[in-house]
């Protein structure tokens, strides 16, 4: 439905954080924030739990105003958008939700097709035809007429992958990806996460503590820290990081910068 598709490998800038800050109350989660995601790359932003990492994505689909700093978005800067400008803006945009976020009084074409609904002319025969094709990009075959309650969580998964994808975005923004999938079908999301970036050219943000993930479907890494990314480079770029927060985050170790800097008690046993 977006006029414009980003190549991979190109030099253009797609989505730009520029000295981004939020906070709630007394908690100041993005500290004055910088990211650039070219147009057609796949970017993984990691860190613990409470970093801010869906906060970030949050920021710039619009669910979350920031409080200060600059985000851009195709070139758009969307600090003060109208409420049409942001609803024509959403319109590049796809997400998977860490929860998959399925309507359950909806069958599975109709939560595939809830966009195509809302922002098309599309009569239902129409919406469920686009429906079906897109299930089928994703690996599921005559389950339009489920209810996601009758779904596993690997299907329900790919059909809220189906229906970000359904007005063929721009850009795709994943929300913890693999969580709460076993090692299987956490891979099986993987593959389609790549298969997406590579048939449909989408520039696309994923945030995730999952580095096998992330390693798997990430053109580059950044890595955010204490409301900042602290570095930012391909998967072997942060595989061999001197930058030992990095180090002890990817590997997994308890003792370290992370933990001697949080409000956290070790004690070997």
């Amino acid at each position: 439905m977006n006029e414009k598709q980003c190549r991979r490998g190109s030099d253009e800038t797609m989505i730009q954080l520029k000295n981004v800050y939020k906070s709630f109350g007394q908690n100041h989660v993005l500290r004055g924030l910088n990211l650039e995601v070219k147009c057609g790359e796949s970017m993984v932003v990691i860190g613990g739990s409470g970093t801010g990492k869906s906060v970030l994505i949050k920021c710039v689909i619009g669910l979350l105003l920031h409080d200060r700093g600059e985000i851009y978005v195709d070139g758009q800067e969307i600090s003060h958008l109208s409420e049409e400008e942001w609803n024509g803006l959403r319109k590049k945009f796809g997400m998977l939700f860490q929860r998959d976020a399925l309507f359950d009084s909806m069958s599975v074409w109709e939560n595939v097709g809830f966009g195509l609904r809302r922002h098309t002319d599309l009569s239902d025969e129409e919406i469920k035809a686009a429906a079906v094709e897109k299930l089928k990009r994703v690996g599921l075959q005559n389950v339009e007429n489920r209810m996601p309650a009758e779904l596993s969580g690997g299907m329900r998964k790919r059909v809220s992958l189906a229906r970000a994808i359904a007005m063929e975005p721009a850009i795709l923004l994943y929300d913890e990806p693999t969580t709460g999938l076993d090692p299987i079908m956490a891979n099986v999301i993987n593959e389609l996460i790549v298969s997406m970036r590579e048939k449909l050219e989408v520039t696309s943000i994923a945030i995730t503590h999952d580095m096998v993930s992330a390693y798997c479907i990430a053109d580059r890494i950044a890595m955010l820290y204490q409301g900042e990314i602290i570095e930012v480079g391909t998967p072997a770029e942060i595989k061999s990081s001197a930058n030992e927060i990095v180090q002890q985050f990817i590997q997994g170790e308890v003792e370290g910068p992370i933990t001697r800097g949080a409000d956290f008690v070790w004690q070997r046993i």
